[in-house]
Formats: structure tokens, sequence, C-alpha cells
């Protein structure tokens, strides 16, 4: 996704308070949306009001890794769809910081999407957290806080697929095919799966033709099929679509 392309939910409402706090937290913005990183630290980043500072920033999965190693912060808003892997590929590259015994760092995923999967790739990869981005500034400035001190957060629809996934004491199942993918990919498989043109994946993920054509290949070579009928079949057997 360009930084020039905008999401259409891609927003965080506004309302933090605007009188002086005595609570502190850094915070590492990641996020492929230039754009929607400049509000969000228009947002949250009034340190004087909010008691969060905003350290750095990231636009995809290399980036990330170097800005979190460099500046340490207690928390990072993670999105879960990066160039380079997405954010899984940060978490398990950052997970010597979350585990370290003095000042862990925390990742609280933030995305526009609300996917099981999404949901708990992250968590399972380390992340304290998910909201999406429907949040208010208040609320997000809370959660950031709540996975300070250790808390899980999470917006309320999506507390339901982490129950589902770890009710039982058995580990979730781990699909290898699956895990092959990146977050993107993913994506482009499941609309592929139902029927979508290569045109109208393009505008529903704000990408080029040309880039959904080269997810396509990539999730063809992976998985060792041949055609889209071949993926759709093989989608639809895992209950993707």
């Amino acid at each position: 996704m360009s930084d020039e392309q905008v999401k259409p939910d891609a927003t965080v409402a506004s309302g933090p308070e605007t009188e002086p706090v005595g609570r502190h937290a850094r915070v590492v913005l990641v996020d492929d949306h230039r754009m929607f990183r400049t509000g969000v630290q228009a947002e949250i980043g009034r340190t004087e009001a909010t008691g969060v500072e905003v350290v750095g920033e990231a636009a995809d999965v290399d980036q990330a890794v170097t800005v979190i190693t460099a500046t340490r912060p207690e928390v990072v808003l993670l999105d879960v769809h990066l160039p380079g892997g997405g954010g899984v590929e940060v978490l398990r590259r950052c997970a010597p910081l979350m585990t370290a015994a003095d000042n862990p760092v925390r990742f609280l995923a933030l995305s526009v999407s609300d996917a099981a999967e999404d949901v708990i790739g992250v968590i399972r990869g380390g992340a304290r957290g998910y909201v999406t981005k429907t949040i208010t500034g208040t609320d997000l400035v809370d959660s950031i806080f709540r996975v300070q001190d250790g808390d899980a957060v999470f917006s309320p629809r999506l507390a339901g697929f982490v129950l589902d996934a770890f009710a039982s004491t058995d580990a979730p199942p781990v699909d290898e095919d699956l895990d092959r993918l990146t977050q993107r990919e993913r994506e482009v498989l499941r609309l592929i799966a139902r029927g979508y043109a290569y045109k109208e994946i393009a505008k529903q993920l704000f990408i080029s033709v040309k880039t959904v054509e080269s997810h396509v290949s990539a999730v063809l070579r992976k998985l060792q099929l041949s055609n889209r009928h071949e993926l759709t079949r093989w989608a639809t057997a895992r209950r993707l679509v």
C-alpha cells in the first residue's frame, strides 16, 4: 500500500483528554500508511496531555525492527499487514526484546483487519492485545497504558476469537502451508477464493493490479498450485473463504 493511498476506515476518532497526566509511555508507530501514522501521532502524541511520547515510526518490517531495537519503547503500535513479512515477522524478530528481564517491549496490534486469523497470528507471536482502527483516541491511549502495565487488551468482538482459539489445553493447530504465506498473501488468497477479479482485489486492498498478480504468483508458488481454480479448492478445503 503506498503512502498516498488512504484506507477508508484507517482513522482514529478524536478524544484524548487535554488535562496534564502523570503517566508516561514511549511508543513506536509501525504502519505502512504514512497519513495514518501522522494522524495517530497528532491524536495521541501530545505528551503533556496524553502521557504518550512517540519516539519512532516505521513503514515496513526492516524499519520496524531497526527503530524498535534502537529506541526500546515501552509499547509498539503494530499494524498486521506490512511490507516485508507482516506484523508477525516483526514480532518474531523482536522476540528477545519482548522477553527482556528489564524494560520489556510490549506490542499492541492496531489494524484495520478484524479477521480471526490475523488476531490469532499476532497474539501467538507475542502481542499483548489487538484493537481495530475504529478505536477512539482516548481508548487507544488507555489501551497503551494497560499494555504497558502488562494487561491484555482487545476490541470487544476480537476477544472472542482469542478465547475460542485458546480455550483448550492444546496449542492451536498450525497449518504449515498457510504459515508460509504473508498476511497480505493470505488476504489476496481469500479474495481470489471468493471469486474476486484482480481489479476488484486491487481496489479493495488499495494496491495495484500488478501487485495483486505478484501476490497470486507467490501464493501459487509457495503452495505448489497451478492456477486460481486449484487455489480456490485449497482455500475452501481449509475453510478460509
